[in-house]
């Protein structure tokens, strides 16, 4: 890819024949970051097993080691080894949700500066209730009352903790953000969220499930409250799970080519979002099963997918790849539940509807969703707005409609490097 890979136009395989495959995916960035970040403030040196190389988890294990850790990230197990925070340091989050929001709170346990700033787009997504909430539990942060990017966090060396409500309903990275930091504070952390429902929880019951495997006590017995106990953060050595939410294009390929595809070391048991494809590729009229090869899909005779009807509150970022299935749909299909992802790495509603149009769609953007009715799609240029997701879902486009013409799909490299030539290699 060269240096100007952000205006080139990437001409997206067709599958001609049903697609057989059988994939090994790169971990898990949500649970890479979470170990990552929690190695970094345990009580001895962890080493996170087959950990993901991408944008995300380097610019995390960046971001630790500038703090004072140190983070080897030399081979496919990352060794990180503890130490006191106490330099000034400069974070870049780059368009990195879990470094913006996650590195904070265990900032203000360094006794010097932490600056943080990241790529443009970054400083409109939502940090203000982090930062709010911080200053809450005796961190001081000067943001300049913007909320946002970029800001400082002055550490005196330690936090107090206590309580502090929130409302988390633009994103659970809020919640999660202040759990993890939680044990190290010197009272501890009670989140209480007030608000409208609260986003992908999936992602809150990993942070709970990670911490406890640390051995920090969390008491999650109430709705909407998890409080997080005083003490120390056990060193733990962790083997990363795949990426499911990365398997979403992956598998819908099988679906629009009537194919079938195997995504191996698939867990029986997960706290990943993307666990919930075996239940929505099946609504699309998919054969999904799970063995102990993985889990493996079959698409429909033809890529005959049926219209769905899908509440997506708790798995938003699988809403680009299901809207691109639903736009290959003989029936109409109803998205809603995810009007947080327009705080995404971009406004992924308005960005769909736009794109998903431009290619023939018959698609209606609604303030929490979209509505999707069956129409002849065309070719033509899919712009990904720097947002990996996107990505994924003008390349499912082009494995069922010729011409189209992925704008930037290096940006892919947030969570999965070489996907170009990973996806191609299918066809």
């Amino acid at each position: 890819m060269s240096t100007d890979a952000a205006t080139e136009h990437w001409p997206a395989p067709r599958a001609r024949v049903p697609v057989e495959a059988t994939v090994s995916l790169p971990g898990s960035k949500s649970l890479a970051n979470r170990a990552l970040l929690l190695a970094a403030i345990a009580d001895g040196p962890s080493v996170v097993r087959r950990a993901l190389r991408s944008r995300d988890t380097l610019l995390m294990a960046s971001a630790l080691t500038s703090l004072g850790s140190h983070v080897d990230t030399g081979g496919d197990d990352w060794t990180v080894t503890p130490a006191p925070f106490t330099a000034d340091a400069d974070v870049d989050c780059g368009l990195a949700g879990t470094v913006m929001r996650f590195v904070p709170p265990i900032a203000g346990l360094s006794s010097g500066t932490v600056g943080f700033d990241g790529d443009p787009h970054m400083r409109s997504r939502p940090i203000g209730e982090v930062l709010t909430a911080l200053q809450t539990l005796g961190v001081q942060v000067d943001d300049g009352g913007r909320g946002a990017l970029p800001f400082a966090v002055r550490g005196t060396g330690s936090v107090p903790g206590g309580t502090v409500v929130i409302d988390a309903s633009a994103s659970s990275q809020f919640v999660s953000a202040l759990l993890l930091a939680g044990a190290r504070f010197e009272r501890g952390v009670d989140v209480r969220h007030d608000g409208k429902p609260v986003p992908s929880l999936p992602h809150i019951e990993m942070t709970v499930s990670v911490l406890r495997d640390h051995g920090v006590e969390v008491d999650d017995s109430e709705a909407n409250r998890w409080a997080v106990a005083p003490g120390p953060v056990r060193a733990v050595d962790r083997l990363i799970e795949p990426d499911l939410s990365n398997a979403a294009p992956f598998l819908a390929l099988a679906a629009v080519s009537g194919g079938t595809v195997t995504v191996r070391d698939w867990p029986r048991r997960t706290t990943q979002p993307g666990d919930e494809l075996r239940d929505i590729l099946q609504r699309f009229g998919c054969e999904v099963a799970l063995d102990d090869d993985g889990l493996t899909v079959t698409g429909p005779d033809g890529g005959r997918l049926q219209g769905v009807d899908l509440d997506l509150h708790d798995v938003g970022e699988l809403t680009p790849a299901i809207a691109a299935l639903c736009a290959l749909a003989e029936g109409p299909s109803h998205l809603r539940g995810v009007a947080h992802i327009r705080g995404h790495e971009t406004d992924r509603l308005a960005a769909l509807a736009t794109e998903l149009a431009a290619l023939g769609a018959d698609v209606v953007e609604r303030p929490d969703g979209l509505d999707l009715r069956p129409a002849p799609l065309h070719g033509g240029v899919w712009r990904t707005y720097a947002d990996h997701r996107m990505a994924h879902a003008g390349t499912i486009i082009g494995a069922a409609v010729d011409g189209v013409l992925v704008e930037d799909v290096a940006t892919t490299a947030k969570t999965f490097p070489d996907f170009a030539r990973f996806w191609s290699g299918l066809f």
